[in-house]
């Protein structure tokens, strides 16, 4: 009962923090007893080092300790521009965005702010 109650509040928890659009997240976890006291285990089932960071696939650096894995986004977003003319594109191999016209993709749109 408890670790429903337990997990039922973390799943209200994580929803708020992708309705906040926040740049940090803790992925907090029980240690499983077979894994190696000096590793975390990430969702994807991918086994790091404590607190040795590493980089996901969509530009967040996270790391690990005894409570959970700490992740924060690398990737500076646009937060200032005429949403109604331009739309942001994300580029996963540089872990960057760049914002462009709708109907000129190959031009760039004025922003005004980014936030990290």
């Amino acid at each position: 009962m408890l670790q429903n109650t337990l997990l039922g509040s973390l799943v209200v928890f994580a929803s708020l923090l992708v309705l906040c659009n926040t740049q940090c997240y803790v992925e907090l976890y029980d240690k499983n007893p077979e894994d190696p006291p000096d590793e975390c285990r990430d969702l994807d089932g991918v086994t790091h080092k404590l607190n040795m960071p590493w980089m996901t696939e969509n530009c967040y650096r996270c790391s690990c300790d005894e409570t959970g894995i700490h992740c924060c986004n690398t990737a500076a977003i646009p937060g200032g521009f005429d949403t109604t003319k331009c739309k942001k594109i994300f580029h996963k191999d540089t872990c960057s965005y760049s914002v462009v016209e709708l109907e000129n993709p190959d031009k760039e749109c004025p922003v005004s702010s980014w936030i990290l």
